[in-house]
């Protein structure tokens, strides 16, 4: 299990800080919500826990059992991020691109593409070419992609976006099956189905500033 420490976070576009001196300690298992309106930099932050954008102050550090901080490949290893900006691979249909994905990064259970359809209820669509899916399916397999890989940690921006109603109970299932042991970071325009399960909060408005930068 890995501990992620935030340690005087800064961010900054062109002259313009996004989120600066930051600071929060997320253990394992813990359930953090992201809050801020549009354009408050909520996705920009969880980016930066990803480890896919650097942050320009402060230093972000995952800590395994042992006490030993992970490297920049150890982080990617271990979590999974799923949000409606990530783009999937077109011209794969689903199986052969839970296929490949799973040889990089693979699924709890040694869950096969059949089952994960399965689990996704998408096996109706395993025919199509991704390009075919709508966009609601394409996020309830971008989900899937991420909540079932075997991972201890599980990042979500926006998770609800391009969901119908059928499809958000889906998910809030997904989330009590598969996410109980997991740590998990949402990002949130304040939509509760997104975040139900959370036990802590950050709001990225209270980090943000108007000094330009000098």
């Amino acid at each position: 299990m890995y501990s992620i420490t935030l340690d005087n976070l800064g961010k900054k576009f062109n002259r313009e800080w996004i989120f600066r001196n930051l600071n929060y300690q997320i253990q394992a298992k813990d359930k953090l919500v992201i809050l801020g309106g549009n354009g408050s930099g909520k996705s920009t932050l969880l980016q930066v826990i990803s480890s896919y954008v650097t942050p320009n102050e402060g230093k972000l550090r995952y800590i395994d059992a042992s006490g030993k901080e992970c490297d920049q490949e150890e982080i990617k290893n271990v979590i999974a991020f799923a949000s409606p900006y990530i783009q999937l691979v077109e011209d794969f249909t689903a199986p052969e691109l839970i296929e490949h994905i799973g040889i990089y990064k693979p699924f709890i259970n040694s869950l096969s593409a059949v089952e994960l359809l399965e689990i996704t209820e998408l096996s109706h669509a395993k025919h199509k070419f991704i390009r075919q899916y709508s966009s609601g399916m394409k996020q309830r397999l971008k989900l899937a992609l991420a909540i079932l890989a075997d991972t201890p940690i599980l990042l979500l921006d926006e998770p609800l976006s391009n969901l119908d109603k059928n499809a958000i109970a889906w998910y809030k299932t997904m989330m009590e099956t598969y996410g109980k042991d997991k740590t998990v970071i949402v990002c949130s325009n304040a939509i509760a189905d997104e975040y139900f399960f959370y036990t802590k909060e950050v709001n990225v408005m209270e980090y943000k500033t108007l000094k330009p930068v000098k």
